[in-house]
């Protein structure tokens, strides 16, 4: 029975382990913290097919410098003197134009749904809970300008064949009648849907362990044996186990481990903050985010999370609340009756989304190894694309066929 190695606990390294398992291949995951750690467990827990356009496009260059010195920004590169910044800088320059735009729409349409079909699966199948719901998603605007650009996105979404409707403030109020919302209209995204990450995870933790997979935390991968083309084997901390294929999921971390290989990945952390209302009555019935702001707002049970900002700051974690005090002043502008107060540091979960320079993600073998694959890059959509990425993962190491073409995702497009 093959080996398989997977560094990385988050959401993508542990859908792999689901859907590598379910092949019958023996598999262990190494992650450098414990699994209730990573960028998987405080995200917004959004499954959005409707996220269709990269996050390089036109225009983005100039918000980021925009507000590149404003801490409260929504967008913000932290300044900082970095070669791999500069060149991840570029490229993000390079591929923020129409035609990548034009190009990267059918790959992440066909990725999104994907994943939203074998959500779909996993939560009639039993193997795990996490609180799945399909009632779409509001993207909330407040004024003019925000209206244009959302209903041209509107229908390039359409023409895609994402279904999205734009609404009236009225009509916004009417898909929520239990608090007041506070906007000049939004486009409702009916086919997207939901779930609580944190469950997730703990769900997949407790089915992979079930299932005989081998989860070892806090092991950090310091070398990985090589001969010629083949990795051999992963040293942490604790010791070596040898491997007969290794998977790199480690999100913002990835490209300290390519670099053991020789390889530089062009990647930087974008860190993002959340933290949640307890037992909130009345709470929101459709998740939600406020463009302006670039918050999300997710009910999860009795407790609705909130979320937001994107902070290129490489692998820094620690949590600067003048970043959460601007989630917390854009709730009062979209929810006026929403009682959010600006928590205790304690009470803030920060994380770091692996962004790559053109807004896609790395999924796919390397050439010049005979064992390696990569699926890291996944950017604010990890958990949206979690299953597609873990199913395409298990197709490529058992030379399947994947369920799409991957040309638009290889891993070495900047090479």
């Amino acid at each position: 029975m093959k080996h398989i190695g997977i560094i990385g606990g988050g959401v993508i390294g542990l859908c792999s382990a689901y859907y590598l398992d379910k092949a019958g291949y023996k598999v262990t995951v190494f992650d450098r913290n414990t699994l209730t750690d990573g960028c998987s467990f405080g995200n917004a827990g959004m499954i959005v097919p409707s996220h269709i356009i990269p996050l390089a496009q036109p225009g983005m260059m100039a918000k980021g410098m925009r507000m590149l010195l404003k801490s409260t920004s929504p967008f913000y590169i932290k300044p900082r003197l970095s070669a791999d910044l500069l060149r991840w800088g570029w490229l993000f320059y390079k591929h923020s134009t129409p035609e990548h735009v034009e190009r990267s729409i059918p790959a992440l349409r066909d990725i999104s749904l994907l994943s939203k079909k074998l959500y779909q699966e996993l939560a009639e199948s039993g193997d795990l809970s996490f609180g799945w719901q399909e009632v779409g998603l509001l993207m909330l605007y407040k004024n003019a300008a925000t209206e244009h650009e959302m209903a041209e996105e509107a229908d390039v979404a359409n023409l895609a064949g994402i279904e999205a409707r734009q609404l009236s403030g009225a009509q916004v109020q009417e898909l929520e009648p239990d608090v007041r919302v506070n906007v000049r209209g939004a486009v409702f995204y009916p086919g997207d849907a939901n779930l609580n990450p944190g469950q997730l995870i703990r769900s997949l933790v407790a089915y992979l362990k079930k299932r005989g997979v081998t989860i070892l935390e806090r092991q950090e991968v310091t070398n990985l044996g090589q001969t010629g083309s083949r990795i051999t084997s992963v040293r942490t901390v604790s010791g070596e186990q040898s491997i007969d294929e290794l998977v790199i999921a480690a999100g913002a971390w990835s490209p300290v481990l390519t670099r053991l290989l020789g390889l530089s990945l062009p990647l930087q952390g974008g860190k993002g903050y959340s933290f949640m209302l307890q037992n909130q009555h009345p709470t929101i019935r459709v998740p939600a985010i406020m463009l302006e702001a670039r918050a999300t707002a997710t009910p999860m049970g009795a407790d609705l999370r909130f979320a937001g900002t994107l902070e290129v700051a490489g692998t820094d974690l620690s949590v600067n609340l003048n970043r959460v005090r601007g989630i917390v002043n854009s709730i009062r502008n979209y929810y006026p009756d929403m009682p959010a107060e600006l928590p205790e540091v304690s009470n803030v979960w920060s994380g770091l989304r692996p962004c790559s320079p053109d807004g896609l993600p790395y999924l796919g073998r390397v050439s010049g190894f005979e064992n390696l694959v990569l699926a890291t890059g996944h950017g604010m959509m990890g958990v949206s694309l979690g299953p597609a990425s873990g199913k395409i993962v298990a197709d490529v190491i058992g030379n399947q066929a994947p369920a799409m073409d991957l040309n638009t995702f290889n891993p070495e497009r900047f090479r």
